[in-house]
């Protein structure tokens, strides 16, 4: 991955219930913007990307927590240049757990291209996955059942 220069980078650290946003100037990662908490209503996801193009914000990072990030990923996709770190390598030294310091610490180690990232297929990509699983759930679940009825499963 290679560092970031001259934008504003958002640090997103993605809850169930709440998000706590960093911004920082690729330029000066050390210090901090702006900070902000959102929750994870649809509502409140139009706010946040509202508030993120006020604020001339190009790209964005959030953790993959479970499955918590789909929401805000969806809610910001084509506006922003999304990445999506894995946990680990954003993990905090001690154990120390502060939502705005991991969201700043998203954003920083974006600037210097020290994250660890996901690959998150395209939109469409995304699509047809989907539509492939289902079918070959549907075709799958009448095997199943047989086989469950029978007493082999």
């Amino acid at each position: 991955m290679e560092p970031v220069y001259g934008k504003v980078v958002a640090g997103i650290d993605v809850h169930k219930r709440m998000l706590a946003v960093v911004l920082v100037q690729s330029d000066n990662p050390e210090q901090e913007v702006e900070r902000r908490r959102f929750g994870t209503s649809r509502s409140e996801l139009h706010h946040l990307a509202e508030w993120l193009a006020q604020r001339q914000v190009k790209e964005a990072v959030m953790e993959s927590t479970a499955q918590y990030w789909k929401p805000v990923w969806l809610a910001l996709e084509g506006q922003f240049q999304l990445h999506l770190a894995q946990a680990l390598s954003n993990a905090a030294p001690g154990g120390r757990k502060s939502d705005y310091v991991d969201a700043r610490r998203l954003a920083r180690r974006l600037v210097a291209g020290d994250l660890r990232l996901s690959y998150v297929p395209e939109a469409e990509q995304r699509a047809w996955r989907c539509v492939a699983r289902t079918r070959i759930c549907q075709n799958w679940l009448p095997i199943e059942s047989g086989l469950w009825a029978r007493g082999w499963m």
